[in-house]
């Protein structure tokens, strides 16, 4: 299988939930990029792949929240992927920090911002 994935992924363990329109499930943060997330689920959950989610990940004592709306891509056992469609300016400037102190490499940084931009601005 080819690797599609061009963005670095950052293995970040955070509380977190995902919510659909009738629903709020709590699950663990695994690992997080610009365009996608993998969380831990404590049950398994009535939603397949192509469902609209938001997950909501709460970030330390600062009472932050990255909310990013987002489609459940694949179910393994109880780990889902998500592929992240969109998120607020905060949202992605708290993620673009997040990322910064994890990853170690502000050019790489960079060229992944201007790659999430230049999709951001594809009609």
């Amino acid at each position: 299988m080819q690797e599609r994935r061009s963005y670095s992924r950052i293995k970040f363990d955070a509380k977190a939930e995902i919510s659909n329109e009738n629903f709020i499930w709590p699950v663990q943060l695994l690992d997080i990029s610009f365009k996608g997330s993998l969380v831990q689920l404590e049950t398994r959950l009535p939603l397949e792949p192509g469902a609209q989610i938001t997950l909501s990940i709460y970030l330390g004592a600062n009472d932050i929240v990255l909310e990013l709306n987002s489609t459940l891509m694949h179910i393994k056992d109880l780990q889902v992927g998500f592929q992240t469609n969109n998120m607020s300016l905060e949202s992605i400037a708290h993620l673009r920090r997040l990322v910064e102190l994890n990853l170690g490499d502000e050019e790489l940084l960079e060229r992944e911002l201007e790659q999430l931009i230049a999709q951001m601005d594809e009609p």
